[in-house]
Order: structure tokens, then C-alpha cells, then sequence
């Protein structure tokens, strides 16, 4: 892929093919291209599907809003049917492990017109805030390939970010959309819960806490993605409001003048300074948009249980994850079949009791609706840090074998902003607004009430403008 090309969003690439100035299989040669030449620097595709997505663009492929643009899937949840599924883990890798159908997402993606070239690296089982796992080795940031690219959509963020394809899938447990959109300089929304469909497969994941959706370049490729992947599919659990009109739509609509809460410190959290001044320059830029911006946030968010309970479903479900891949394989996954901290966090999850389980749940769901309050009492926005540093080095934050649990507060110290929203469901949504003197993006997250990415992407457009990242290239890229 040219540079020239690469800079263009999926939106624009898929204009081309419509008025015929280029063809499904010319946009998907050059990502295949551009994959080679610099996917080396930075691991970002660790499955390529080349000659499948050839075959496919030089197919009759579905009329829709994306016909013939290249695009990745991460491999984790991104279930395409005769393609490797790994999910980070040497126990599949060594298996080969091969899926037999498409996830509802994957077939939304794909009646959208994508053509899937590869799937992206992922952390084991998505459980962790960098992209470093063993089975595949580290992915590298494009701007600068000694930090980490975020996780756990780290491989999908980095591929976006380098030019590689113009958008790819990425899925969100308690960040894992918005912090490596944010590390790679990227727009990342997390939609509401019940917005995209985990079928057939799940009903939820982690308790509701889990979504999918893309990471991208720009506000309309966002919208426009969102339109063709949302909506509920038979026997989901659950579904969020029905949009008033399509996403699209919102990108430039006028989203009146909205009260706005910027939040910076958290006790007992050590926020950057460049974190914080990203926040801060983003409110100055919103008022002078016409907006009404004050400190605040809600009173719930500090609460000290709150990641304890957190934690209870994401062990639980961990222990269950292995559990089920072992009866799929048919062989009992063990200690040696993971990485050290993957079966440490499984061992705790098998320790929580069905009561202690529950009474999880009923805390964060009473949690919730405290946290909502906020929004119902008038506010319209909540402006955080994505994440509470710049994109750490590569390795900083891959625990030892001896001690497997011992980064779990450094990891936690760095994202204190984004696991709160997976547990209310609401919409929020990393955007580049910042690089700091280090030439480092630096996202800022916005938050808005349950249902309302709307609101969201009306926002992010004016910003858009106001505040362009559109033109900036990382040092690696096509």
C-alpha cells in the first residue's frame, strides 16, 4: 500500500471502488504489500490470510458501506470460520487451532464488503493492558517500536497506526479499545453494552462486561463501522436503545452545548503530567467550542471496592475460559499450557464461590446506578485521561514466572479510567488528541450515558476539526 493510500480511511478507500478508480483486489494487494514490508517492525499481523483475502476480492463481494476495503481481525474473538483462532495462547498455537463458523460480528464485517487479510497478536486470553505474549512475541508501537503498542487490541491498534489497513476489529473487557487507541494515536470507541452482538457463541462475556467494534482513523470510518456491526441478532440477552437514525448521521450534526466534567486525579493513583495536561487543553479547546466545562465527576467512581469486585469476574470468568478451551481441545489445560499469570489469575477465579460470585455482580450492578446518577443529575460528558501515562517500554509490564501478580498494581495504576465504564456499560471513547514532547499519542477518553454514542461521535467530530490528527504519520508507516 502507498503511503499516499494508506493515509486514506476506509470511508475514502471504498469511495474509490465504487467510482471505479480502483478495484477490491488492487486495495488488497497493496495492504498485503504493506503488510510485508513493515509488519517485521512492529508484529502486528501474526496470521495472514493472504491468498483467502485475494480469492475473496477478486470474488463477487457484498454491495455494502465498506465493499473491497482490507481489513484485520483481532484474534481473540474475531471467529472466522476455516481461519486460525489462537487468542494469545501456545495451547492453541501448538494445536492449530482452526474455527469452524463466523461470529455474528465477523458476518456483519464481512456483509459490509471487508476484506479480512490477517488477524492481529493479542495478550492470552485479551487479560492484560499490553500486547506481549508469549506465543507470538511483542507488538511494537509505530511511534516508537520500544513501547508498547497497549492492549488488549494492541496488534489491531498498531496495524491501523503504521497504515497497514485503514481500520481493524478490536473488542473491550476493561480498556482493551481505548488504551491502545490511545498508546497508538488512534479513535477508539467502546459501545454501549448490547450494542454488537457476541453471538452465537456468548450471550455476554465477563458478566456484560465485554463489547466489540473497531479501532480507526477517523470519526465517520467509527460511525460508519458502528451502523454495520450494530443491532441484535436472535437470542442475544439483551440489546442497547435503538439509535434515533444512523450513527453516520451524528459525525457533524450539532451537539448543542453540553455540560461537561473533566476528571484528572484519582486518589491513591499517580496521574502523568502530560495526562493531565491532554485533559486540560481539550476542556480549554471544548469552551472555547461554546461548551460549559468544570471539574467534577462522580462521586461513585472513587469507590475502593470497586476494583476487588472487578477482579472477582474477571478471575471467575478466567477459570471458566480455560476450562472451556480444555473441553474443546479434549485435553485439561494445566499450569505449563499458559503463561504464569494466566493460570494465577484462573486459580484465584476458581476460588470464588458462586455467593461471593453474585454478590459481585449485585455490587456493580448497584454501583452502576449510582455512577449513572451523574449523568441523570445534568451533566453530558465525563473527560478523563484514556490511560494514566504515556505507552510504557516494551517489557515493563510483563510480570515475572516467579511472581506472577506482581505488576498487578502497576497495571492497574495505569488504567484506572477505563474498567469502570465496562462494568456500567455506558459509551466511551479514546480519541488522539495530544502527543507529548516525546513525540508519544496521548488519548483522552470521553463518556457519555448509557446508549448515548450519539453524543459521543457528535463531539469527536467537532474535535476533529478543532483539534486535527488526521495528518500526523508515526515514524514507521507504509
Amino acid at each position: 500500500m502507498s503511503e499516499d493510500l494508506a493515509g486514506v480511511d476506509a470511508t475514502a478507500q471504498a469511495d474509490l471502488v465504487r467510482r471505479r478508480q480502483i478495484s477490491p483486489r488492487e486495495l488488497v494487494d497493496a495492504a498485503i504489500a504493506g503488510i510485508e514490508r513493515v509488519n517485521p517492525k512492529i508484529n502486528a499481523v501474526i496470521l495472514p490470510l493472504f491468498e483467502r483475502a485475494r480469492a475473496e476480492a477478486g470474488s463477487a463481494l457484498p454491495d455494502g458501506p465498506f465493499r473491497g476495503v482490507p481489513f484485520l481481525l483481532k484474534d481473540l474473538d474475531g471467529t472466522l470460520e476455516g481461519a486460525p483462532l489462537h487468542c494469545g495462547m501456545k495451547f492453541l498455537q501448538r494445536r492449530k487451532w482452526v474455527e469452524n463458523h463466523d461470529s455474528y460480528l465477523v458476518r456483519k464485517f464481512r456483509e459490509a464488503g471487508f476484506v479480512i487479510v490477517g488477524k492481529t497478536n493479542t495478550p492470552e486470553l485479551g487479560l492484560t493492558v499490553t500486547t506481549e505474549p508469549e506465543a507470538y512475541g511483542p507488538s511494537r508501537n509505530p511511534w516508537n517500536p520500544e513501547r508498547s503498542t497497549g492492549g488488549s487490541s494492541g496488534g489491531s491498534s498498531a496495524a491501523v497506526a503504521a497504515g497497514l489497513v485503514p481500520a481493524a476489529h478490536a473488542s473491550d473487557g476493561g480498556g482493551s479499545i481505548r488504551i491502545p487507541a490511545s498508546e497508538c494515536g488512534l479513535v477508539g470507541l467502546k459501545p454501549s453494552r448490547g450494542r454488537v452482538s457476541l453471538g452465537p457463541d456468548f450471550g455476554e462475556q465477563w458478566h456484560g462486561l465485554v463489547i466489540s467494534h473497531a479501532v480507526t482513523r477517523s470519526l465517520r470510518d467509527t460511525a460508519a463501522i458502528l451502523d454495520a456491526v450494530s443491532g441484535p441478532m436472535p437470542g442475544d440477552p439483551y440489546a442497547a436503545p435503538t439509535p434515533s437514525r444512523p450513527f453516520l448521521q451524528e459525525v457533524g450534526a450539532d451537539p448543542g452545548r453540553l455540560r461537561v466534567g473533566l476528571l484528572t486525579t484519582l486518589e491513591g493513583r499517580v496521574v502523568h503530567p502530560d495526562c493531565v495536561a491532554a485533559v486540560r487543553e481539550t476542556g480549554r479547546v471544548l469552551e472555547s467550542l461554546g461548551h460549559h466545562v468544570e471539574e467534577s465527576q462522580p462521586d461513585a467512581f472513587a469507590a475502593p471496592e470497586f476494583i476487588q469486585k472487578f477482579m472477582v469476574v474477571v478471575t471467575a470468568w478466567t477459570a471458566l475460559g480455560l476450562d472451556e478451551w480444555g473441553r474443546r481441545a479434549g485435553q485439561a489445560i494445566g499450569a505449563s499450557d499458559v503463561e504464569p499469570a494466566t493460570w494465577a489469575l484462573a486459580e484465584i477465579g476458581r476460588g470464588h464461590g458462586a455467593r461471593e460470585y453474585l454478590g459481585a455482580v449485585e455490587w456493580l450492578q448497584s454501583w452502576t446506578r449510582r455512577m449513572a446518577a451523574w449523568w441523570a443529575g445534568g451533566f453530558d460528558l465525563l473527560v478523563t485521561p484514556t490511560i494514566g501515562e504515556p505507552p510504557p517500554r516494551i517489557g515493563e509490564l510483563v510480570p515475572t514466572a516467579g511472581d506472577p501478580l506482581g505488576k498487578m498494581d502497576r497495571l492497574l495504576g495505569l488504567v484506572p479510567f477505563t474498567p469502570p465504564f465496562n462494568a456500567t456499560g455506558q459509551p466511551a471513547m479514546s480519541l488522539p488528541l495530544h502527543w507529548n514532547g516525546e513525540g508519544l499519542p496521548i488519548g483522552v477518553q470521553f463518556v457519555g450515558a448509557y446508549g448515548r454514542e450519539d453524543l459521543l461521535l457528535r463531539i469527536g467530530a467537532q474535535l476533529e476539526q478543532a483539534m486535527p490528527w488526521k495528518d500526523r504519520r508515526p515514524p514507521i508507516f507504509v
